[in-house]
């Protein structure tokens, strides 16, 4: 029976195989359930969930990965909605944030497209009088080319100044995927910006196109979502109603080798074993997949793992992905999560502030947790919950330090900051190794070769952060896609591989 992307079910897809338990991979084994497959998903990690991970501090439930997804784009409400959390969605308690800059908390600029603005009056206070005079010059500057692909930081430079650049374009992009301005791709990263720079000579006159496009489609609502209880509660979630549906999870569970029928090669670790053991899963199948003791015999996998763990699987069958998968590039960050008792601690308004590095303060966002999301406020009035942010690309050396040296160089800026000179109720670090994909200029020239040489082979789809953008909603068009893919409907990959995602993880302090 063939489907339709819209999730009608199907039934021809037989056994499939997910690797990685990451909401990738989950939102794949949900949607393939509904397309009336059998399915096995299978998690290296003693959990699922990836980079959405629920912890609790002081009493306090809150995430300790990412924290927000993006609203304007349906996949993550839906899918939570579907697992039965749409009663807990929750849109942020303030929208308002600031960016410490020059010496000050200043507000956050509005009427710009990530950074960029539509006129120097927008970044006023954020700027100096010669940044702001430099903006002016844009429409007097000859086009700009950008070829295939260019670098957000590099482009919007050479049209409005660098001052632009380091001071609010670096720091928002920074939040969502700890890079450099100067090397991520415009085309991949602000896609609705490269295409307006494509069609008009000043920077500015296309920002105020997409404004007007955004105001003509009248969009209402938040543009971000929370979940109350924390965003790390949805995959939770999804496996739940996974299993629910008949779909097995085995954590703990690594995948040692991938190969397309035959038998495993008797050099690779853990296949001598596995074949000792025997086939757990029973019968023929396209893919032979060995996980630990088992083999598994599938007809069709969805790889939904980081693309060094992606190459390393692939290097097999597919050496051409595998190379270019095993070039992709990750930031490390660490999540600095405290607790403060609620009396007599007074904070700037607002959900949190970002840093741009030019200032050269080590934290890079802070999120004031309990005054962003009312949920957490409510859980422990008398507890006060905020969390900062340290890592970009490249920056290794603060990672290094122990938990205790990142709480006090978290504790020095936030005092710096806001004046917050409290002792913490309790303290949490999380470290995210190479926890964000980089997009640099190219990628989805990359993207684009890596998904031809997997077409190669049937009955294999790719999907997660590092493909079609970093943020939940993203990572959940990915996942479906790939189904459609295994299901005989391509568009939904060449769509993606066309025309990024653009979905940002979260707002200031992610």
């Amino acid at each position: 029976m063939s489907t339709t992307r819209n999730g009608a079910t199907g039934g021809s897809l037989g056994h499939v195989v997910v690797i990685g338990a990451g909401v990738a991979g989950l939102a794949a084994a949900h949607r393939l359930l509904e397309r009336g497959a059998r399915v096995t998903v299978l998690e290296a990690g003693d959990r699922v969930g990836g980079k959405l991970l629920p912890g609790d501090i002081a009493g306090v439930r809150v995430d300790l990965g990412a924290e927000s997804m993006l609203a304007r784009r349906p996949e993550a409400a839906t899918l939570a909605r579907e697992a039965g959390l749409g009663d807990r969605l929750r849109p942020p308690a303030t929208a308002t944030a600031a960016i410490w800059t020059r010496g000050a908390l200043r507000p956050m600029p509005k009427g710009h497209v990530m950074g960029v603005p539509g006129t120097a009056a927008a970044l006023a206070g954020v700027l100096s009088d010669e940044g702001l005079a430099r903006i002016g010059r844009d429409t007097d500057l000859p086009r700009t080319e950008t070829g295939d692909d260019i670098a957000v930081g590099e482009y919007v430079a050479a049209r409005l100044g660098r001052e632009v650049v380091d001071r609010l374009v670096e720091p928002l992009l920074g939040g969502v995927y700890a890079g450099d301005a100067y090397r991520i791709s415009m085309r991949s990263a602000v896609p609705q910006l490269f295409r307006a720079a494509q069609t008009h000579d000043s920077l500015t006159e296309a920002v105020r196109g997409i404004q007007a496009e955004a105001a003509a489609a009248r969009q209402t609502g938040p543009v971000f979502l929370g979940i109350e209880g924390g965003v790390g509660s949805l995959p939770l979630a999804v496996a739940d109603s996974v299993r629910a549906r008949g779909g097995e999870i085995l954590t703990g569970t690594p995948v040692r080798e991938l190969r397309r029928g035959g038998p495993a090669r008797p050099d690779v670790t853990g296949s001598a074993q596995a074949r000792a053991a025997g086939d757990t899963a029973g019968g023929d199948g396209a893919w032979r997949v060995v996980a630990g003791d088992r083999v598994l015999h599938a007809d069709a996998v969805v790889l939904a793992v980081p693309a060094r763990p992606a190459a390393d699987l692939l290097r097999a069958e597919s050496p051409g992905a595998a190379a270019e998968l095993a070039a992709v590039e990750y930031a490390s960050m660490a999540l600095i999560t405290l607790a403060y008792r609620r009396a007599g601690l007074r904070l700037p308004e607002g959900s949190g502030f970002l840093v741009p590095p030019v200032d050269g303060r080590t934290v890079k966002a802070a999120t004031f947790a309990s005054q962003k999301w009312g949920w957490i406020a409510e859980q422990e009035p008398g507890v006060v919950v905020l969390r900062t942010s340290v890592g970009r690309h490249g920056e290794t050396r603060v990672l290094d330090r122990d938990d205790a040296a990142l709480v006090e160089i978290s504790r020095h800026d936030l005092r710096e900051a806001t004046g917050l000179d409290a002792e913490p109720l309790e303290t949490r670090v999380t470290r995210w190794t190479d926890g964000l994909p980089q997009y640099p200029v190219g990628h989805h020239a990359r993207v684009a070769r890596i998904r031809e040489h997997v077409a190669r082979l049937p009955g294999l789809a790719v999907c997660g952060a590092q493909y079609d953008g970093v943020g939940i909603p993203a990572c959940i068009a990915s996942a479906y896609a790939a189904v459609d893919q295994l299901d005989g409907d391509p568009s939904g990959v060449a769509e993606l591989t066309a025309d990024p995602v653009q979905s940002l993880h979260g707002g200031a302090g992610e």
